[in-house]
């Protein structure tokens, strides 16, 4: 996910919108104009992902197209080039007067995007949040996501066992307040550290989801905390971030990095020592369940408010027999 804090203009964004492309790109597409009402009975499904080109992303749409085709339902997918609630707002204005069927999204800020998805709610369309998530539950019919909090959780665990007794400090770099499934990774993360006496985090760091702030925090711990054990990354940014500051202190291997998900240069990283251990997703199992709830709803068939995807912890030592589990950069 890369955000930015400079706002496209409105016209630009959604003039972008409307060139779309196909997930085999490797960008995660844009397919499909949208610009008639939809009859009821309509077999047209939009998503809406956080960001353009992530492996995550990627591999949440691959699963979506599979299983839409499947049932018979045609997808279309449009994702704002930076995890940007004003650029992915534009993108929900986009869909206009004529929503479709259903609409997948994953909200990137829980507050913020509440009232853009609301509309499209009102006007029919049935929603169901993908990933990330909505501080008010009473919008979407479903959330399909990983069990984040377990998944920090898992991470915290996975420290413990590096560190093999040995006593130091931890920190944790978060992305952006507000971001629902980083903020609950940094959570169980820390909740869980406190069951390991001999490690102790020195907080969570905000870094705008920028790989550069991500670098400079850890430079930073690195100097003012000399018993600097470990760095537990929640996303793909923050983890390339803290690979190259702690590259530039010549401390690879000497201090832990987890990250979250396996995109292909977390891999890459965990092959060549960069990274200790990476908390892997599944997202095209939340791609698939977030088709077969859009679905149901829309059929009038009973659906499940909040279902989970399974989290896996791998280390080099392992990476070969979890290969399933890695990120896909086209469909």
């Amino acid at each position: 996910m890369k955000l930015t804090k400079t706002l496209t203009a409105m016209g630009a964004v959604v003039s972008a919108a409307a060139l779309l492309t196909a997930c085999g790109s490797g960008t995660v597409g844009q397919s499909g104009s949208g610009d008639s009402a939809q009859p009821s009975g309509s077999k047209k499904l939009a998503l809406i992902p956080g960001v353009q080109a992530e492996p995550f992303y990627i591999s949440l749409q691959c699963g979506a197209e599979a299983e839409a085709k499947k049932l018979g339902y045609e997808l279309t997918t449009q994702a704002p080039q930076k995890f940007d609630a004003a650029m992915q707002t534009q993108l929900v204005n986009a869909l206009g007067s004529n929503p479709p069927a259903g609409l997948l999204i994953a909200p990137t800020d829980d507050t913020a995007m509440l009232a853009p998805i609301q509309q499209v709610k009102n006007r029919g369309a049935k929603i169901v949040e993908v990933d990330t998530s909505l501080k008010d539950t009473g919008v979407a019919v479903s959330s399909v996501s990983s069990d984040n909090a377990a998944g920090g959780k898992l991470a915290a665990q996975t420290m413990a066992k590096l560190a093999a007794g040995k006593s130091g400090s931890v920190l944790v770099l978060d992305t952006i307040a507000g971001t629902s499934t980083t903020a609950a990774r940094a959570k169980g993360f820390e909740d869980e550290l406190k069951n390991t006496p001999n490690l102790k985090s020195i907080g969570v760091q905000f870094t705008q989801n920028e790989p550069d702030q991500a670098a400079s925090k850890v430079t930073a711990a690195l100097s003012s905390t000399p018993d600097l054990i470990g760095v537990f990354a929640t996303n793909l940014n923050t983890g390339e971030g803290a690979a190259t500051g702690l590259r530039n202190a010549g401390k690879v291997g000497a201090v832990n990095l987890i990250g979250f998900d396996a995109s292909p240069s977390e891999v890459e990283g965990l092959k060549n020592g960069q990274y200790q251990a990476l908390i892997a997703q599944d997202p095209a199992s939340i791609g698939t369940q977030g088709v077969q709830q859009a679905v149901a709803a829309i059929e009038g068939k009973p659906v499940t408010r909040n279902l989970t995807a399974q989290l896996h912890s791998i280390t080099k030592a392992d990476m070969d027999a979890n290969a399933q589990y890695f990120y896909k950069q086209s469909c």
